[in-house]
């Protein structure tokens, strides 16, 4: 079987995808996934990377991604996810991963923001205005009720605000000073978010910055905040903001699954850094190929009833 991008984008609904992150998570750090970190290739004379991110998790699979964040005119990203059968390693599904890789990482930051943010979070901030501000905006508001959203970016927040029903800000710090979640979804490798800017009881969701030498987060964010991952082998290893932390205080999963606690206090800060692990393609794609499976189902019996 093959899937398309816009196979995918007919079948998968983010209200369907959140709780599936939220199983996978919680399996993750509980240990009942067999997942390496990714593999990273840098393609230096082009400006990208190329990633490899096997799990087995249930069923079997693997993301191929490319990743060239100078890319103007074509997305950043490019992926292909394979899902194997494990009883017999015959290969069951073969579809496109840059939409499940986009709606994934919104679903997880959404896990993340129903654990950590105040119940009463009502104004939310987007840094970032692509692929990601778009999949957050409609994730977020599945958890949470905002009244407000202004989002901020050097070139496109105002058609993003146009086309989302949203505000656009004059700049970062306009956007987040007085919200109560803030997503950080650039291509920023220097901080973007200050901690002179965030009010007591934020909580901050961090997706960019995945490399070890790139930061998304200043100094006082990370010296103000309580920090939260999907995989502490993960985070260690690829985000410079967590380096750069006061340390891990648990991965997400395990609040999740009541491990660990969640926020604290009504004024704590709180930060999820999001790198982006395989279980959340192979759990997304896995779903997919089980929808796939049953509308081609349902349009067989179907087909049989009118003969």
């Amino acid at each position: 079987m093959q899937l398309t991008e816009d196979d995918v984008r007919r079948l998968l609904r983010m209200a369907d995808l959140i709780p599936v992150m939220a199983r996978a998570l919680a399996d993750l750090a509980a240990g009942r996934i067999v997942q390496p970190v990714r593999t990273v290739v840098p393609i230096a004379d082009h400006h990208g990377f190329f990633l490899v991110m096997p799990a087995y998790a249930g069923l079997l699979g693997a993301k191929l991604v490319t990743w060239y964040p100078d890319n103007r005119d074509v997305p950043t990203h490019h992926a292909v996810i394979q899902l194997f059968r494990p009883e017999t390693g015959e290969p069951l599904v073969t579809m496109d991963g840059r939409l499940i890789t986009e709606m994934r990482t919104g679903a997880v930051s959404a896990v993340a923001t129903d654990r950590l943010a105040r119940p009463d979070a009502s104004v939310l901030a987007i840094l970032g205005s692509g692929a990601q501000a778009r999949s957050h905006l409609e994730a977020l508001r599945l958890v949470r009720s905002f009244r407000h959203v202004r989002v901020w970016s050097p070139r496109h927040a105002a058609a993003f605000a146009a086309r989302s029903g949203v505000q656009a800000a004059a700049s970062a710090e306009d956007a987040v000073r007085g919200a109560d979640v803030a997503v950080v979804a650039t291509l920023s490798r220097t901080p973007v978010l200050r901690g002179a800017w965030l009010s007591p009881g934020t909580h901050v969701n961090a997706v960019g910055a995945a490399r070890p030498d790139w930061r998304e987060l200043d100094d006082e964010v990370l010296a103000r905040a309580r920090v939260f991952v999907e995989s502490r082998e993960a985070a260690g290893r690829e985000s410079g903001d967590v380096a750069a932390s006061r340390g891990i205080v648990a991965e997400i999963g395990e609040v999740v699954a009541g491990s660990a606690a969640g926020r604290a206090s009504a004024t704590e800060i709180t930060v999820f850094k999001s790198v982006g692990v395989a279980v959340e393609d192979v759990a997304a794609a896995t779903l997919v190929y089980q929808l796939a499976v049953d509308e081609a189902t349902a349009a067989m019996k179907h087909r049989l009833t009118q003969e």
